[in-house]
């Protein structure tokens, strides 16, 4: 069975001819929901999930406003407030070099360029704070560590190997 990803929330109806409110949850909404555009709807009361295919979508109060093709009226849609919308995880918009996607990182092991053969910990977490992202790191023993997503600390990625080499600054282990 292929992963999915979750790229919106159907919050709530918008008007009386079957347009949705999605609150988005993808980098990308202009691409999830572009007119041709197929997705999955895994309904909130636990009903078998379905396609449907997205007629026409604009940029609302920081919501989107989708129309789906073949519903055309406020009762057909209604019923799927609080289902999330999917796509296939092979269906992914492709990133800039040195950028990637959390479930890509989460579960990568961090070594040293001190210490390559010795893993410090595993990335559990990704916390978006301001400038930059901090990797929550989790050592075999010990407290977490904290690392900067900035290029004088992270070296190489290789998310197909699950590994990450880091040059640890003064200050950032615990």
């Amino acid at each position: 069975m292929m992963e999915e990803l979750t790229v919106g929330k159907l919050v709530n109806t918008h008007g009386i001819r079957g347009e949705i409110k999605v609150l988005s949850h993808t980098d990308f909404p202009e691409v999830r929901f572009a007119p041709g555009k197929k997705l999955m709807v895994i309904p909130a009361d636990g009903a078998p999930k379905f396609e449907v295919i997205v007629d026409s979508s604009r940029e609302h109060k920081g919501m989107y406003i989708v129309k789906l093709q073949g519903y055309t009226n406020i009762n057909q849609i209604e019923k799927y407030k609080g289902s999330l919308l999917k796509v296939p995880s092979d269906d992914l918009v492709e990133l800039p070099e040195n950028e990637y996607y959390f479930h890509h990182i989460v579960g990568c092991e961090v070594f040293t360029e001190e210490n390559p053969e010795q893993p410090l910990g595993t990335i559990k977490e990704i916390l978006q704070p301001g400038a930059n992202d901090v990797w929550v790191v989790k050592p075999a023993t010990g407290p977490d560590i904290l690392i900067p997503v900035i290029n004088e600390v992270v070296l190489d990625v290789d998310t197909k190997a699950k590994k990450i080499k880091v040059h640890l600054m003064e200050g950032l282990l615990p």
